[in-house]
């Protein structure tokens, strides 16, 4: 059995925040969390209604942080949903936050992009704080973290574990020139030991020039994604690590719904369902388990006409709804 981590970073805007302020807190959550437009909806709520009426459970990494700013009311109204409609709630963070913190900043006037750009123990102080906020909203003690922009590094790790946090998936092997600084390769693909904990690697896929891209809602059609699922269950690979975000399904300024990415979202939920020997996983009900084979798990090879079909998508939506 492949089971599929169906991963949702959810997350406010600090950006719309900058702009509008405290009294924007209403407004952010609609466009950010809920995916609200005069169409209708695509955040949250919406990708729970794909996957319920699908059978699949979705792990949906919130970011505590906003609640330096609003309280912890602002992250009870996000966690809430989610823990009613049986998914899965995990720690996130994004420390750009700590910018409109002020008084409320646990470092003083430390800030950072992200929460590798902290001291170990700065990072202690900003993990336990953003776990404890977490349960206060409302969630179980989590188990899971990843990293706001991919931003760790091996410092994050040995925190998380001293903190009681086993996996981290903050690994993503498909970006070469990412954020992310964890002492680990792009071969390092599947779930192994390291720093004291289990890194869960975000899925890839290869493409021409022997690179690799990410499996994420925006980066890959669904064709793409469906394929490389369906290579994984071939190939023995147990655990497949799929990202998106609460806003992914909306144009680039959150005012619209891109038809687009909101179809790729549907098709790759109603595939998963239908598979032969793959199903949606928790970490809360069925954490990944280290890889049973040896060496890097074999990507989706490069296919010429899967890239052209992307690139010719990503060029469309891109001029309708803005680049991503």
């Amino acid at each position: 059995m492949t089971s599929v981590y169906i991963t949702i970073d959810t997350e406010y805007s600090s950006g719309i925040f900058m702009r509008t302020g405290s009294a924007g807190r209403r407004d952010n959550f609609a466009r950010s969390i809920l995916g609200q437009t005069d169409g209708g909806d695509a955040g949250i709520l919406y990708q729970m209604d794909v996957l319920d009426r699908h059978g699949l459970k979705a792990v949906f990494f919130v970011d505590p942080m906003p609640a330096l700013v609003w309280g912890v009311d602002a992250i009870a109204d996000v966690v809430g949903p989610i823990l009613d409609r049986g998914h899965d709630v995990q720690l996130h963070i994004h420390t750009e936050w700590l910018a409109a913190a002020g008084s409320q900043n646990p470092l003083g006037d430390r800030t950072g992009h992200n929460i590798k750009d902290f001291s170990r123990d700065e990072q202690r102080i900003l993990l336990d704080y953003a776990m404890q906020t977490l349960m206060q909203a409302g969630a179980p003690q989590p188990v899971a973290f990843r990293a706001g922009n991919y931003g760790a590094n091996d410092d994050t790790l040995h925190v998380l574990g001293e903190l009681g946090i086993g996996y981290d998936s903050s690994h993503c092997p498909g970006i070469s020139d990412g954020y992310c600084a964890i002492s680990l390769s792009a071969n390092d693909n599947l779930p192994l030991e390291h720093c004291g904990l289990i890194e869960v690697p975000v899925a890839a896929i290869a493409t021409n020039g022997n690179r690799r891209r990410h499996a994420q809602i925006t980066a890959l059609t669904a064709a793409e994604m469906i394929a490389a699922i369906r290579h994984a269950k071939q190939n023995g690979v147990a655990a497949f690590t799929l990202v998106s975000h609460s806003f992914e399904l909306l144009s680039r300024d959150r005012s619209r719904i891109n038809p687009i990415v909101r179809r790729r979202f549907d098709r790759l939920c109603a595939a998963i369902a239908a598979m032969d020997g793959v199903d949606s996983a928790t970490y809360r009900d069925a954490p990944p388990r280290l890889a049973t084979i040896a060496g890097p798990a074999p990507l989706l090879p490069h296919s010429p006409f899967r890239t052209v079909a992307r690139m010719v998508e990503q060029a469309v939506g891109n001029a309708l709804y803005g680049a991503r």
